[in-house]
């Protein structure tokens, strides 16, 4: 399989989650939360907040809302986002539309706190299914991603003081406490249900194996697990011998291959094996960040501009 093929089917494996994650995202929202009016943060809760106001249907103004948002922030957070909200916003914007005459009512009647637990976490998880596949739903991310670069609020407490803001503002309509805790509570739920699937998913183990057989420890993962292994130098200070440290990093999942491969090489190996989150490179996650560089010319015949300094 060739590298260009491998990136198609990668990139198709992305789309369909993606859209598989923003369809529970939007089951979860017309289902559990619209029909029980609760205002929730980001831009789907300030656009039904405008659609329990004025009656406007809550994917248009879903939409409208975002496009309006990118266009204001299109310098500020680049055009692969920009793309990534778009069709974010967009898939979103049929399933709400499709999805809410479906369910006037909610689905467990007379049980707006279920409803509330039940939408949050499917909200939580379509969120943390499309962001761990590179995808964008834009709303508050845009307006935290404007107020991070230009100022020192973190893109988080701006997401935070944004959602909060939203999910109070349903006091102007329904002049309801119960309202806003049923709120704050999904916020909390959802965001809890969001961090778990997108650690969950990127959790990978290290493994640190003495053994004299090494070697053939290190040979045998290679060939079997397919995991790159990396030979440390070590005393063993009771001995005071020199010995050889296998270090591997593999999925969570792939661990009881490696342990399995290990004890069938040598039974007396010593393995350690601990929890890391956020392995990028070769074989793991691809490292996406914007990148801001500063190019020097020592000879001062060409000096750093703004547009050199940022690469998208």
């Amino acid at each position: 399989m060739t590298d260009k093929t491998r990136k198609l089917l990668n990139l198709a494996k992305d789309y369909v989650m993606i859209t598989l994650g923003l369809f529970s995202y939007a089951f979860g929202f017309t289902a559990f939360i619209l029909p029980e009016k609760i205002v929730i943060g980001s831009v789907t809760g300030l656009s039904s907040l405008i659609h329990f106001a004025v009656g406007w249907n809550v994917a248009v103004t879903y939409y409208v809302i975002n496009i309006i948002l990118l266009c204001i922030a299109f310098r500020s957070v680049g055009k692969q986002f920009v793309i990534r909200t778009i069709i974010g916003a967009s898939i979103s914007t049929i399933f709400i539309g499709v999805l809410q005459p479906m369910f006037p009512e909610p689905i467990i009647s007379g049980q707006p706190f279920m409803n509330v637990i039940l939408g949050a976490m499917l909200c939580g998880l379509g969120l943390g299914v499309v962001f761990t596949h590179n995808g964008s739903t834009g709303g508050t991310d845009i307006i935290a991603a404007m107020v991070a670069k230009y100022s020192t609020i973190s893109f988080g407490r701006t997401m935070m003081y944004c959602d909060v803001l939203i999910i109070c503002s349903s006091w102007l309509l329904f002049h309801s406490i119960d309202k806003i805790v049923y709120g704050l509570i999904f916020m909390v739920i959802y965001s809890v249900a969001a961090d778990r699937v997108i650690n969950n998913t990127r959790q990978s183990v290290q493994f640190l194996i003495i053994s004299k057989r090494w070697k053939e420890i290190a040979d045998n993962i290679i060939q079997e697990a397919h995991r790159g292994c990396t030979i440390l130098e070590g005393t063993g200070w009771y001995t005071k011998d020199p010995v050889k440290i296998v270090m591997v990093m593999c999925r969570k999942h792939e661990s009881v291959n490696i342990f399995r491969i290990i004890k069938e090489t040598d039974r007396e190996a010593i393995i350690t094996q601990s929890n890391v989150n956020g392995v990028y490179g070769f074989g793991f996650d691809e490292l996406k960040v914007r990148i801001h560089s500063k190019k020097h010319d020592l000879t001062g015949d060409t000096p750093s501009t703004p547009e050199n300094n940022k690469v998208d």
